[in-house]
């Protein structure tokens, strides 16, 4: 094994793992909670969900390939880190987009630099797959714990994440 089939392996065993928490810590939430907003911010579970698939979709799609295929729905049809959709809609897309962003991920080297463009200040900063993976990580796991916190807020459960 490479060096590089050898990073890219952990670097996609640690988003892989971030993903996982992230449904572990809303499984089994009733439609009723994944929709309650407990901060003042407004989010909710589901919408957290959402923009997570949205994430995956941006970064290893538009950015990492520079293209990706239409959504289903009006990009901004409800307010930040909410949806009028569906659970079972929202945890399909969710998982939809990383199955196609671990796709990008096996079909390039880390090293392969992004063909789209990331708009705002994070855009020059984007070197290269790599970069996109790492990112993901980190917001991937900072989601997560947003999730674990409203988790135990809604129904006191803790340590949710798969082990």
């Amino acid at each position: 094994m490479s060096r590089d089939d050898s990073e890219k392996e952990a670097l996609s065993g640690f988003l892989k793992a971030q993903r996982a928490g992230v449904l572990a810590i809303v499984d089994g939430l009733s439609a009723d909670a994944l929709t309650t907003t407990l901060l003042p911010s407004g989010w909710t579970p589901l919408g957290l969900v959402e923009h997570l698939g949205h994430a995956e979709r941006h970064w290893f799609q538009e950015v990492a390939t520079g293209a990706a295929e239409p959504l289903d729905w009006p990009a901004d049809d409800h307010a930040p880190l909410t949806t009028p959709r569906a659970p079972d809609v929202v945890f399909a897309f969710y998982r939809d987009q990383c199955r196609r962003s671990d796709a990008v991920l096996a079909a390039a080297p880390l090293s392969a630099p992004p063909r789209g463009r990331h708009p705002g200040p994070l855009g020059p900063e984007v070197t290269d797959l790599r970069w996109i993976v790492l990112h993901m990580i980190e917001e991937t796991a900072r989601h997560a714990g947003h999730l674990d916190i409203v988790r135990e807020l809604l129904d006191g459960r803790t340590g949710l994440a798969p082990r």
